[in-house]
C-alpha cells in the first residue's frame, strides 16, 4: 500500500520536473529551436498528465479509496 505521504512527495517531484521542462521549452522556443521545443513540449504535456493522475489518486488516497 502507497501511503498519503510518498504520493505527496512524488507529486512535489514531479511538479518541479514539469516546471524545469517548461523553462526548458520555452527558452527552446526563444532561441528559435523548434525541434527541440516541440519534443520538450510534448514531454512537458506527457508528465502534466502524469502529474494530474497521480494527484487524483493521492486524493483518492486520502478519502480512503482504493483501486
Amino acid at each position: 500500500m502507497t501511503s498519503a505521504a510518498e504520493i505527496s512527495s512524488l507529486s512535489s517531484t514531479l511538479s518541479e520536473l514539469h516546471d524545469r521542462v517548461t523553462a526548458m521549452a520555452e527558452g527552446a522556443l526563444a532561441t528559435g529551436d523548434e525541434d527541440m521545443a516541440h519534443e520538450l513540449i510534448a514531454v512537458e504535456r506527457a508528465l502534466g498528465g502524469a502529474l494530474r493522475r497521480l494527484r487524483r489518486f493521492g486524493q483518492g488516497q486520502g478519502q480512503g479509496t482504493q483501486r
